[in-house]
């Protein structure tokens, strides 16, 4: 084995840490591998943008690659990686094939992101008016892609506990194949608070969050359409400002400064955002994964009020760093009542230190991770020769899917 381990991450898009929680994700797991010695690459087919983050300050070297090119295989023949990390279970469906055929011996690691298999069922019961049941992941074409991805893998990193338990329940998936690994943070105390600004200092209610995902555009529409009402009735001089990266000609349809309703586009420091406002609303209706957006909130400070499925997995039964609620005359009713009460909002805040010491702490996780890839390293042959199904799907996938991205290399080059 080589001595300084090498790992390459092949990325979906680079990572934008201030325009997505997938990019602060994406940046945790990177300082995570680099504290413990790795040598990073990030590969990615996507095009540059104005707002990634510039790889080289963080010491990772950056690689720009194709699809469907035998140009990666003789890429990563010359890197041989110890470890290749996919990231999103569509990158791996690219490249899971060539990895696999050109350095057999690196380990392969999913990270899913969220489930998008029940964010998309969930979309889907949303859209058609119907209750969501967990039985409507079976028969979700991109479950079985996305399970597929899982079992190829070496090891899949699992963002929340609900996944956990939809992967083992469901899906049956052998839990050797999948690690839980929230979003990482530091400890929190209550002398951090003394460092945020003060309930009198701010103002405003908030929304922050990507309009590329569409969740997001959902939660803002509906924040428009019934909840704001709702809250104006009882808060006539309330403004709600609305921050995200990519905004569509309908999101910016939505400002209407006379109804307090501002739709302020990207936010150069979400942090900062965060940290001045006084409440953060997300009445998520559908989604996966955990909420980026929530624990920011958390973390400046920033009471928030949110839904079932927007508190979904994060907070390990503590009392929220404000309120849950699906109902949204009640939503509206707790949103000003944070807004307004003093002693109320301190509480909600503490609620929150509580929340992050318990559920996202480092070190709780990182040396755990880095242990069970050091041992995947030192012996992966045993552990796929108990990943039965998972070689099972490798060989069929190397035959079709490799079959299918020649066709198109060729197609191309004529």
């Amino acid at each position: 084995m080589n001595q300084t381990k090498k790992l390459l991450i092949i990325g979906f898009v680079w990572p934008e840490p201030n325009s997505s929680a997938a990019g602060g994700r994406m940046m945790q797991l990177i300082s995570v591998f680099k504290e413990n010695g790795f040598e990073i690459t990030f590969a990615s087919p996507a095009l540059d943008s104005d707002f990634m983050v510039d790889l080289a300050v963080f010491g990772v070297g950056k690689k720009s690659i194709e699809l469907n090119s035998s140009s990666f295989d003789d890429y990563i023949t010359g890197l041989n990686p110890d470890v290749v990390l996919f990231d999103r279970f569509m990158i791996e469906e690219q490249f899971g094939w060539r990895v696999a055929e050109n350095c057999p011996k690196a380990i392969r690691i999913l990270d899913t992101e969220d489930l998008h298999c029940l964010r998309t069922a969930r979309q889907k019961a949303f859209k058609e008016k119907r209750t969501f049941e967990l039985f409507d992941l079976l028969s979700e074409e991109v479950a079985k892609r996305e399970i597929a991805s899982i079992l190829r893998c070496d090891l899949s990193l699992i963002i929340s506990g609900f996944e956990m338990k939809i992967l083992n329940d469901i899906f049956k998936i052998d839990s050797k194949l999948l690690f839980y690994l929230p979003f990482l943070t530091d400890e929190m105390n209550e002398s951090d608070l003394l460092n945020l600004p003060l309930f009198e200092d701010r103002e405003d209610f908030v929304f922050i969050g990507n309009f590329l995902h569409e969740p997001n555009w959902n939660t803002v529409q509906h924040l428009k359409e019934t909840v704001w009402a709702f809250i104006r009735k009882d808060f006539p001089e309330a403004v709600l400002k609305v921050y995200g990266a990519y905004p569509s000609q309908k999101v910016l349809q939505l400002h209407q400064p006379k109804e307090g309703f501002f739709i302020m586009g990207r936010a150069a420091d979400a942090n900062e955002i965060v940290k001045k406002a006084k409440v953060v609303l997300a009445p998520i209706r559908f989604g996966a994964g955990l909420k980026g957006k929530l624990l920011e909130a958390i973390q400046c400070g920033t009471p928030s009020v949110t839904t079932e499925t927007g508190a979904e997995a994060m907070h390990a039964d503590l009392p929220w760093n404000g309120f849950i609620t699906n109902d949204m005359e009640l939503f509206a009713k707790q949103a000003v009542a944070l807004y307004q009460d003093k002693n109320l909002w301190k509480q909600s805040q503490k609620n929150g230190i509580a929340i992050v010491n318990a559920c996202y702490q480092k070190s709780k996780f990182a040396s755990v991770l880095i242990n069970i890839v050091n041992d995947l390293m030192s012996d992966s042959e045993n552990h796929r020769l108990h990943n039965f199904m998972g070689s099972l799907l490798q060989h069929h996938t190397l035959k079709s899917t490799k079959y299918m991205s020649k066709w198109i290399e060729a197609k191309n080059k004529n």
